[in-house]
């Protein structure tokens, strides 16, 4: 199987590890320093941005196209140009080939899902996106799999839950604080690569999957965990409240602290996926291990 990777980022290159030497995989990014790191995957690295539909034209066929493109922590409108446009010029582009591919797998978020006030989420739970940027993310659902298929493209979305992992631990964050009340819902970068990987071979049809891990933890639980383990003093908390009361938050940073949820692996677990890191605690303790050692 050849798959093209579309934004072979921080998990679309461990995407191409898993998936070699089984499969063929090509990796597209759009600057020189990603090219090279996807080179050392051992995948064919190809420059191209998903807006251009020229730079698209020239990217060889392939039999599943992997779109994991970012828009690089911007606002709504960077990412409705990746997302929505980009999305649909991928479509299109190949689409209309001789050869078109057979599949499409898009990378969402669980912040489609917006506040349940800590209840628990799953595939079949309505969508109620609560920021401009996660409403462009139910807009992008709609292009992967209604748009995709209106070219004959199946289209599969995964929703990742807070991705961590090598270079993305942030210790300091949690081990400082303030830490503010609420729930974290996370997946290491090696699973969210693996369900992928999971997902194309094993041709798990065109249902939504959630990608999250066992166990959603409260932040205060999760940092005072993470304390204990790295042997420092348990950092301070804050309630939501106090947190809301600060008169410079954003808008947008107000309504992330205003969302609360816990998202169940139940569908992906039933599909046969078998975790490496299953919670934070298997997850975090390289990370641990290193901070350890540091001292």
């Amino acid at each position: 199987m050849r798959v093209c990777i579309l934004g072979c980022g921080y998990v679309g290159l461990e995407l191409a590890r898993q998936l070699q030497p089984d499969h063929e995989v090509v990796g597209v990014r759009r600057s020189t320093a990603g090219l090279r790191a996807v080179e050392r995957t051992g995948a064919t690295a190809i420059k191209a941005d998903v807006t251009d539909a020229d730079a698209l034209a020239q990217l060889p066929d392939a039999d599943t196209l992997v779109f994991a493109a970012s828009s690089g922590g911007r606002g709504a409108d960077a990412a409705r140009e990746v997302y929505v446009e980009g999305l649909r010029t991928v479509v299109e582009t190949f689409g209309r080939r001789e050869d078109p591919p057979e599949r499409l797998v898009y990378t969402s978020s669980t912040g489609v899902y917006g506040d349940h006030d800590g209840g628990w989420v799953d595939e079949t739970t309505s969508l109620d996106p609560t920021t401009d940027k996660t409403r462009v993310l139910v807009e992008a659902e709609r292009v992967a799999r209604k748009f995709a298929a209106e070219h004959g493209i199946r289209g599969q979305v995964v929703r990742f839950a807070g991705l961590y992992g090598p270079d993305r631990y942030r210790l300091e964050r949690y081990l400082n604080g303030p830490v503010t009340a609420g729930y974290l819902n996370m997946v290491h970068r090696d699973d969210a690569a693996g369900v992928v990987r999971h997902v194309l071979e094993q041709d798990l049809g065109d249902e939504v999957l959630l990608v999250v891990d066992d166990e959603p933890v409260d932040k205060h639980t999760f940092a005072d965990w993470l304390a204990d383990e790295c042997d420092v003093t348990r950092p301070p908390k804050r309630s939501k409240a106090e947190r809301l009361d600060d008169a410079g938050l954003s808008e947008a940073a107000r309504r992330r602290i205003l969302t609360s949820k816990r998202c169940s692996n139940d569908r992906l677990r039933e599909r046969g996926y078998e975790f490496r890191f299953p919670t934070f605690r298997e997850g975090y303790r390289a990370a641990v291990d290193a901070y350890r050692d540091g001292f």
